[in-house]
């Protein structure tokens, strides 16, 4: 067994390790490609885990789980680990996890972004938002305040600096926290507060803050609404410029078995759906209902809300994001598409109904008392770093301290990490075998005399989905119908039918009421049928094979009696 533990963040050389120990152990369950190469040249690994005994993976259905898009969030790698730790193990034992890879294929991405996550966990890290590419061109700075750690002890803190017209106050119960001042107030302590980091040309007076020059987004380069840089922050010079981006565009549209994707993110205790730029009034009505389904699935499995980016998650009330991988997997390839953000430190702190959002902008006292005491008791107090006094190079004595937001916020800390990734396996293998399935209903011949048969082939989905997997799929044409084959011998020919058929789409469950009603029926549209009539001897094998890129391929073989 590969030596992984879950309480820990690896950085890419042991990541790579682990991941290829996998797949020397587990061969007939899991095997890993490159998919593509990093700005700085690492490679991005997927791991394909199915059981190859029953066929390969292209000709299962199949979901996909990425993590790590953005530099700094560690934790969705963690969760793919878990996810395929728990695959392995649990194969031949959990009657679930073992129909699931028998039938169907996960394709596993844990670190689309290599390079921003090294950053993220060198042992002096540098926080960016996504890519390490330089990026947009003329954005190189030498002045105002660079964000890193400056007194070297691994930590990007706060640094607050006593003046009259800061903006802030040391709250008069809990001495620790800052407050927000009064609007009228005069006469107090006041501080301001800004990035751990050093200043680049001071000039004793203005501190401006420094873009960074890594400014990419990659979770704003897919090619779906992409808008440029002055509407869309990070998107990019044009949609799937950057390489990380390309490679899973172009290994899930290669791929079109691919009937769902999670995407793991950090942070907020929430499943996201689609759309981030349109409201639920856009979507085909039997998607939407089949996403809140899943959705509460989700909420059900995990203890998440499942909610809406547009509706519940925008950090402008008049602006929306655009360019995300989940709107592209949705609209574009026409899946059901998920953003999960991992963990929640107001739930651990035993805050409960927040807006997400609009918590960060306005919230109680009595909330943060509440996060300090979480981080007293559950924390021992390395979540929020009680202000110490630090020579800065360049304003002279400072305070350092508040949140160790990289502890205690944008990942589970160390000690947490198991407990919350051990969420959501039982929830993708759920979302993975509502897949549509395509099985052999039956196959029969009937003797017509003469040495004239006539073969026939019934089909069905057996899956909760429908081969389309969305009405979004059909409206933009993005799914071909199922196709039923006729295999003869040189002994055999053809009389009637076509040795390739067509038989359009086949309907799963997904759309039935919770209980039947007056007039309610369910028509064979799971089915269908084909038949060809050939002239052989008997005694003659004849191959039979229907296929979907959605639901899968089966094959029969029936001899001519």
């Amino acid at each position: 067994m590969p030596d992984v533990r879950f309480n820990k963040y690896y950085r890419y050389a042991e990541l790579t390790n682990i991941l290829h120990s996998y797949a020397e152990e587990f061969p007939h369950l899991v095997r890993i490609e490159s998919i593509g190469k990093s700005y700085e040249n690492r490679d991005i690994w997927l791991l394909t885990v199915t059981n190859f005994t029953t066929g390969t993976d292209a000709e299962k259905p199949a979901l996909w789980v990425d993590g790590n898009i953005h530099a700094t969030e560690l934790a969705p790698s963690i969760v793919c680990l878990y996810l395929l730790q728990t695959l392995v193990t649990a194969y031949g034992t959990q009657a679930d996890i073992t129909r699931c890879l028998d039938s169907r294929t996960f394709y596993i991405c844990p670190r689309v972004n290599p390079d921003g996550a090294e950053w993220a966990l060198a042992d002096k890290p540098k926080f960016i938002r996504s890519a390490t590419r330089p990026y947009p061109e003329g954005r190189e700075s030498n002045d105002g305040l660079i964000m890193e750690d400056i007194d070297g002890d691994g930590r990007i803190l706060l640094m607050r600096i006593p003046d009259a017209n800061g903006a802030w106050k040391i709250c008069p119960s809990e001495p620790r926290l800052l407050m927000r001042r009064e609007p009228t107030e005069i006469g107090g302590q006041y501080y301001r507060v800004l990035p751990e980091g050093s200043i680049e040309n001071y000039d004793g007076v203005q501190i401006n803050i420094q873009p960074p020059q890594q400014g990419l987004d990659l979770n704003r380069n897919f090619p779906v609404m992409w808008r440029q840089e002055f509407q869309q922050l990070g998107a990019g010079p044009y949609p799937a410029s950057e390489t990380e981006v390309r490679s899973l565009v172009q290994f899930i549209t290669n791929h079109p078995n691919i009937t769902g994707a999670v995407s793991f993110h950090t942070f907020g205790g929430v499943i996201i759906r689609p759309f981030s730029y349109h409201s639920d009034d856009e979507f085909p009505v039997n998607d939407l209902r089949t996403y809140q389904y899943i959705g509460q699935k989700g909420a059900d499995f995990t203890t998440y809300p499942a909610i809406s980016a547009f509706h519940d998650f925008r950090y402008d009330p008049k602006d929306f994001i655009s360019g995300t991988f989940d709107d592209w997997a949705y609209d574009e390839r026409g899946i059901f598409a998920w953003t999960v953000e991992v963990w929640s430190p107001q739930n651990q702190a035993g805050i409960k109904d927040y807006q997400h959002v609009e918590w960060q902008r306005e919230h109680s006292l009595e909330d943060e008392l509440k996060l300090l005491r979480w981080n007293d008791e559950q924390l021992s107090g390395k979540g929020y770093v009680d202000w110490y006094a630090f020579d800065h190079p360049q304003l002279g004595q400072v305070e350092l301290g508040g949140w160790n937001t990289m502890y205690a916020w944008v990942n589970p800390p160390p000690e947490f990490l198991e407990r919350e990734i051990a969420l959501f396996p039982d929830w993708l293998v759920w979302h993975l075998l509502i897949s549509p399935r395509l099985e052999i209903y039956q196959t029969n011949v009937h003797n017509l005399g003469n040495d004239i048969y006539q073969v026939e082939l019934v089909v069905q989905n057996t899956g909760w989905l429908p081969t389309y997997i969305t009405q979004k799929a059909l409206e933009k044409k993005l799914v071909k119908g199922c196709i039923c084959e006729i295999q003869l011998p040189d002994s055999v020919t053809l009389i009637t039918g076509k040795l390739r058929e067509e038989l359009g789409q086949l309907e799963g469950r997904a759309y039935k009421p919770s209980y039947p009603t007056r007039r309610q029926s369910d028509p064979t549209q799971d089915r269908a049928k084909v038949k060809w009539v050939v002239r052989g001897s008997a005694g003659s094998k004849v191959q039979l094979l229907a296929r979907h890129e959605r639901a899968g391929v089966v094959r029969a073989e029936i001899i001519l009696a």
